[in-house]
């Protein structure tokens, strides 16, 4: 047994016995549950930091399209079968998927928000880092990705957000301080 197997194994095993600990997993898998704080936080943005928020909010929307397409592009590419496609004893949560498994784009999403908005507010971290980490796990509780899936994404989403918003931050913020 890989260690991939082992760690989903271990990680995936945990599903099925505490029905809080479920209820928690799959509730930070469903994206529709950042719609409302999304779209709350982008208005308090708009409201506090203005001129920041015009260019970074749609920045930040399109950049996460394009880490979603990215990632579906990957999957395709690297081909790799889910664990439920694969392995027994899978504890399936939220279905198999009908997509590949690698990179899980939950991750790359996730993390290339957060990535974004840590980079550009670094005081958030406390909170979206520990989310980012919550949502990777809650793809293999649930039995949809092996945790390589889930770093894997995470490693792309980090480079994506964080290159793009370190770009932001030093050649278009700072030029705008300037003036």
């Amino acid at each position: 047994m890989s260690f991939d197997e082992e760690w989903f194994r271990m990680i995936n095993g945990a599903a099925g016995q505490w029905s809080a600990l479920d209820r928690l997993m799959f509730q930070c898998s469903q994206e529709s549950n950042l719609l409302i704080p999304g779209i709350l936080a982008v208005t308090f943005w708009g409201w506090v930091k203005w001129d920041e928020a015009k260019f970074a909010a749609p920045s930040l929307g399109v950049l996460v399209g394009f880490s979603d397409l990215l990632g579906g592009q990957l999957k395709n590419l690297i081909a790799r079968p889910r664990p439920c496609q694969i392995l027994s004893q899978v504890h399936e949560m939220v279905g198999c998927g009908g997509s590949y498994s690698m990179p899980s784009n939950h991750a790359v999403n996730s993390s290339t928000a957060i990535a974004f908005l840590v980079t550009l507010y670094p005081s958030l971290g406390w909170i979206l880092l520990p989310l980012m980490g919550l949502i990777g796990l809650s793809r293999v509780y649930l039995g949809a990705h092996y945790g390589t899936d889930v770093l894997v994404g995470w490693g792309i989403g980090v480079v994506l957000g964080g290159g793009v918003a370190y770009l932001l931050k030093t050649k278009v913020f700072s030029r705008k301080k300037e003036s």
